[in-house]
């Protein structure tokens, strides 16, 4: 079975953009089904960046408490061999990125480093809504991180797809 790592754009694009919590309920009832299922997982750096970047009475934070389990965000510091691993490629990157850009995707509290970190220990799809961009110098982004150490990466409907899965 293959299985899914969530980026914090799933929750937060899906939420404000495409299927608001309280207009497509069907694609919530989904995830969490999904999530029950261990078909979708997440890291704990994603579930900080819900939480801390919401207000305390946000519906995608309530939402998450409510329907995704505790072992539903793994904890990364598991990963911490492969994050090390991107560390250090990503500094070898200074010819194409600014070193704004890579001090920026290497801070500490950011989930995308560590999300292919984990995805790489743990044989994963990555999704999210980022899309690739080789010649970008002002942001490291997944999909390229990604593309170097031979992760997948799918957006929301492709996952979806290739889990057969309707809402």
């Amino acid at each position: 079975m293959m299985r899914y790592l969530l980026d914090t754009n799933f929750f937060i694009q899906a939420h404000r953009s495409y299927y608001p919590l309280d207009v497509v309920e069907s694609f919530w009832i989904r995830t969490k089904e999904l999530a029950r299922k261990g078909h979708i997982i997440s890291i704990d750096k994603v579930k900080k960046e819900i939480y801390d970047k919401s207000s305390h009475e946000d519906e995608l934070k309530i939402w998450c408490i409510d329907n995704l389990e505790d072992q539903f965000f793994h904890p990364t510091e598991e990963a911490l061999s492969q994050y090390i691993q991107i560390v250090q490629w990503v500094n070898t990157m200074r010819h194409q990125y600014l070193d704004s850009a890579i001090e920026d995707f290497l801070q500490a509290d950011l989930a995308d480093p560590w999300l292919v970190a984990y995805a790489i220990k743990e044989n994963l799809v990555i999704v999210t809504y980022e899309k690739s961009a080789p010649g970008a110098k002002k942001r490291v982004k997944i999909p390229e991180v990604c593309n170097h150490f031979g992760v997948r990466f799918v957006d929301t409907i492709g996952m979806m797809r290739e889990l057969n899965s309707k809402f």
